[in-house]
């Protein structure tokens, strides 16, 4: 009897909701696999600024208790998942939580937190992450420090590397089993513009300025000892991680020639930065970084998780390329060399026909789909029926959605009320004239500004749409809605015929290429090792690209990958510049 009651349920909901909305069920939603930076998180409005403005940075992810636990600046409280996929905040009032660069060490049940000071101040410690009841440590600590980062060796010892500046080092300090200083900090990383092309300033390295050496992270694998460092700045694209090795946690240390190592000038989001590098539950290394956007202010960030990996000579480096594309969270150590984590889903929406219910003049339509998060669309209003449409190719398969939320005239700060959900449906149509629901977010209780959706079967659609039910303030806008999956055809020619050209100025090398009316974009790799391409620049719908950050007087390696929706062609010539 309750089977028939349960079926006859069942029959009336999905009559009811074709009657409610004249179409199919909407597809269902699985519990994801993947993930799509900028990581899907609920990014704080900030408490001032003449524009409205959100903001997360300076990434430090670690593991208590099973769990992975996620701090960042001015983020008023932290993150903690089982999975890396899906996150829940926990706002915190205990610690100061306003101060720039948090940092936390775990000694068995005890985790320690400091961030960056302006005077003489406290580090914190606690027992339960899941409380909001941090406390001081009895005694002050009697240095102020910037970015600071705690670095626990195997045999105990504690050492405190703090330093953000154009001018000072990095510096290093030990401390004793009462978090206090033993001695006073030493320098380990000068500044060295005028030999690493990437630590100069503005965003292509063109200003000979030193750049803000910064946010050092320590790493320490088969008894090597990799101090990790962001240069020029947290608001260039170019913001990227460098490293140096050492035998000793205070050196010396030698500058690794493939640095920067954490490098993402192009793509959607850019910037990869001030980091920490960790290891998941399996033991596979992961780098999660600070993403720039900086438009409504000079500190407007995200955050960005990427793979990384030592190589079998001690090279560590981070997966970058189709990095703000699909990635799997693997339940297994993964062999990098072999294997890799990106999805394949590529992106179907770059560059399509699309259309509004309305525009604002200065946020046109077509930045919703130009794959730049620094620009964005913007109906008229933010009321409820607003929309945007693009028509993609023909023969194509999707398989997840990005929708990006730009707040465009948002008046919302950290101590607004409101509720800060967007509601909105997803629709699909092939024709533009039957349109049915394919994801339903009318009750969304989510705050949730890059919201990635992996659809629980592949679709088929020539058409989408996205309408809006509600959104928190100001007008409903999109920075980018991102569409990914695959379509049915031929992928490009491979990249045979280019050129690299280093300039007078050694740390800077333009590369050009004929251009594939069938490629959508690139991916130029180059490395100082013909085997070792570690570092990569994506670009769209362009044949040439300059590479602003080289180390001055080493030969360099190059190679082109070329990609449209259908898939990636790799590129086999290797071209040296020396």
């Amino acid at each position: 009897m309750t089977r028939k009651i349960f079926l006859v349920l069942h029959v009336f909901a999905v009559f009811g909701w074709t009657i409610a909305y004249g179409q199919e069920t909407p597809a269902a939603l699985k519990k994801q696999k993947t993930f799509c930076n900028p990581m899907d998180l609920n990014y704080r409005f900030q408490p001032r600024g003449i524009k409205a403005f959100r903001e997360a940075a300076d990434p430090v992810i670690t593991r208590y208790r099973g769990k992975y636990f996620l701090f960042a600046s001015h983020s008023g409280g932290y993150w903690y998942s089982d999975s890396m996929l899906d996150w829940k905040y926990i706002p915190i009032k205990s610690l100061p939580i306003e101060n720039y660069a948090p940092d936390v060490l775990v000694k068995g049940d005890t985790v320690y937190y400091t961030a960056s000071t302006h005077k003489k101040g406290y580090i914190y410690y606690s027992t339960n992450l899941f409380e909001d009841n941090w406390k001081p440590m009895s005694k002050i600590f009697p240095l102020t420090y910037s970015d600071p980062h705690f670095f626990k060796d195997d045999n105990g010892k504690v050492f405190l590397y703090s330093g953000s500046s154009d001018i000072e080092p990095i510096t290093v300090v030990e401390l004793d089993d009462n978090m206090q200083p033993l001695g006073e900090p030493v320098a380990m990383i000068g500044h060295n513009g005028a030999e690493h092309g990437w630590e100069t300033f503005l965003d292509a390295n063109k200003k000979e300025k030193n750049g803000f050496n910064e946010g050092a992270w320590m790493t320490k694998y088969n008894n090597k000892y990799y101090l990790q460092y962001a240069s020029p700045a947290t608001e260039e694209k170019t913001y990227a991680d460098g490293v140096y090795i050492s035998d000793s946690p205070t050196g010396p240390f030698k500058y690794e020639t493939y640095s920067p190592f954490s490098y993402k000038p192009g793509g959607f989001v850019g910037g990869t930065g001030h980091s920490s590098t960790f290891e998941d539950k399996q033991g596979n290394y992961w780098h999660v970084s600070t993403l720039v956007i900086t438009n409504r202010s000079r500190v407007e960030r995200r955050l960005g998780l990427f793979p990384a990996s030592f190589d079998k000579d001690g090279v560590l480096r981070t997966y970058t390329a189709f990095g703000d594309y699909p990635t799997t969270v693997p339940d297994k150590k993964i062999n990098f060399e072999k294997e890799s984590l990106f999805k394949g889903w590529m992106l179907l929406s770059y560059d399509k026909k699309a259309k509004a219910s309305s525009f604002v003049r200065e946020f046109p339509v077509e930045n919703a789909f130009d794959e730049d998060i620094r620009t964005w669309w913007s109906a008229d209003s933010g009321n409820k029926g607003e929309w945007l449409s693009v028509e993609l190719d023909n023969n194509v398969t999707i398989n997840a959605i990005q929708v990006n939320f730009a707040d465009n005239d948002s008046n919302l700060r950290s101590d607004s009320t409101v509720d800060l959900a967007y509601c909105y449906r997803i629709l699909a149509s092939d024709d533009q004239k039957s349109w049915r629901v394919v994801v339903d977010k009318s009750n969304n209780t989510r705050d949730a500004c890059h919201e990635y959706i992996e659809l629980d079967a592949p679709l088929r659609a020539k058409y989408i749409k996205i309408e809006n039910i509600r959104i928190p303030d100001g007008k409903f806008s999109i920075y980018d809605l991102r569409i990914f999956g695959i379509r049915k055809g031929k992928v490009p020619q491979e990249v045979k015929d280019f050129d690299v050209n280093r300039n007078t100025d050694s740390r800077r090398a333009t590369v050009k290429w004929a251009k594939d009316n069938s490629a959508t974009g690139y991916v130029v790799n180059y490395g100082v090792e013909v085997n070792k391409r570690y570092t990569s620049y994506m670009v769209y719908n362009c044949n040439s690209v300059e590479l602003t950050g080289l180390n001055k007087d080493l030969p360099y390696y190059v190679s082109i990958d070329a990609f449209n929706e259908s898939g990636i062609i790799k590129g086999k010539r290797t071209v040296i510049v020396k």
